[in-house]
């Protein structure tokens, strides 16, 4: 499902775009499709959003730009951890929702792309991950908590590990993932997130996306969203 949902994105994508490229493993089906255009004669220059996808990229001889160098992209493609009606998403599941959102925010579109398992009806079954400073670390976990707690959320927030140690992003940053269950105010709980001196930026992804392609055992559906 997610190698149709990344073929019909490609559809989107037009000789001589300026292209973000998402991170995870749906992006990673769309790069490999991407670079089967490539090789037959397609012209766009990509601007990954993450090390791991810079690699995979060069691996298979996509075209590279930075965003200094491509400040302006046409389209951004990428997957998502959840989504709503709204087209309001969760990402950073993979740890790079900071350059991610840098990406999607100078991109004139955003395509999502995505198994029917990441559409929910409110956003927050899945932890929303918070990219937060390593400086005063503990600080900032209580700002969150407080945060939360005056929008009526609760719920574990813990810190990322991998192999024993803080998982630190792309950005020398680490990881919040907060347990808060149902978010039924998305912009509220980004504001006062955004208003916490050691959060560097948070997955709640809001106005940023205008199509979501979406596969299921029916097929494929797309939808888009109304501004």
């Amino acid at each position: 499902m997610k190698i149709e949902a990344a073929r019909a994105a490609l559809g989107h994508v037009e000789d001589g775009m300026r292209l973000g490229i998402g991170t995870g493993s749906t992006a990673e089906e769309f790069v490999r499709l991407l670079a089967e255009r490539v090789a037959g004669g397609l012209r766009i220059v990509g601007v990954p959003t993450s090390e791991r996808t810079a690699k995979l990229c060069r691996e298979l001889g996509v075209p590279l730009s930075t965003l200094d160098e491509t400040p302006e992209l046409d389209l951004t493609v990428d997957g998502a951890d959840e989504i709503d009606a709204a087209l309001s998403l969760i990402k950073g599941g993979g740890g790079a929702l900071l350059r991610e959102k840098i990406v999607a925010a100078a991109s004139a579109r955003m395509i999502v792309i995505a198994d029917d398992s990441k559409v929910v009806e409110t956003l927050g079954r899945f932890p929303l991950p918070i990219e937060v400073n390593r400086f005063g670390l503990r600080a900032t976990e209580i700002a969150i908590e407080r945060a939360a707690s005056s929008l009526g959320l609760s719920g574990p927030v813990t810190l990322r590990m991998t192999n024993g140690e803080a998982f630190v992003t792309d950005g020398g940053h680490c990881i919040l993932d907060a347990s808060f269950g149902r978010i039924p105010d998305a912009r509220a709980l980004s504001d006062a997130l955004h208003a916490i001196p050691g959060v560097v930026e948070h997955g709640l992804f809001l106005g940023l996306a205008d199509v979501a392609v979406i596969a299921g055992s029916k097929g494929i559906r797309s939808l888009v969203a109304a501004r």
